[in-house]
């Protein structure tokens, strides 16, 4: 921000979510391509299995993998929610972390975190999702929008994304 820039455009840019490409994700790809929020609950339902297929119980200490549900959940409600269907949500499962990309068809709306808004009337999943992740962005491709984060395998290799 330049030195002339108002509050009120120093709290706008840091509320926004930023405009970044997505990191280059190498790992088993999950996928799912959702029309509705009815179908989230099964969504989840498959992600939890398959990550207790590849090792994160839910019964565990580290609770990397129930904050991997919770982004995937939010990011997910936010694109069916918000934005235009088909919503394609996609996790990367790599040795470095989670790559979490939710995409729609509504390029002409960026992702904007509440402002000024009770939090018992929702609308906080971006700033959880930022608070959970390491990295986080959005950028268009090819008529859709893409929301990502990445978020660690581990609580203890967490250190939280601040802009």
């Amino acid at each position: 921000m330049s030195e002339t820039a108002t509050d009120g455009e120093r709290a706008v840019g840091r509320l926004a979510w930023p405009l970044r490409p997505l990191p280059d994700g190498r790992g088993e790809v999950w996928r799912w391509d959702l029309q509705a929020i009815a179908e989230l609950p099964a969504a989840r339902a498959v992600l939890r299995a398959r990550l207790d297929g590849v090792g994160y119980p839910r019964d565990g200490d580290d609770t990397a993998a129930e904050r991997l549900i919770l982004a995937f959940d939010e990011l997910a409600s936010n694109a069916l929610r918000h934005g235009l269907s088909p919503v394609v949500a996609t996790v990367v499962a790599g040795s470095g972390g989670w790559l979490l990309d939710v995409s729609d068809r509504d390029p002409d709306t960026m992702p904007s975190p509440a402002v000024d808004r009770d939090p018992a009337q929702g609308g906080l999943g971006l700033y959880l999702v930022a608070r959970l992740s390491v990295a986080h962005g959005w950028y268009v491709d090819d008529g859709c929008k893409h929301v990502w984060a990445c978020l660690p395998t581990s609580t203890d290799d967490r250190e939280p994304a601040f802009n």
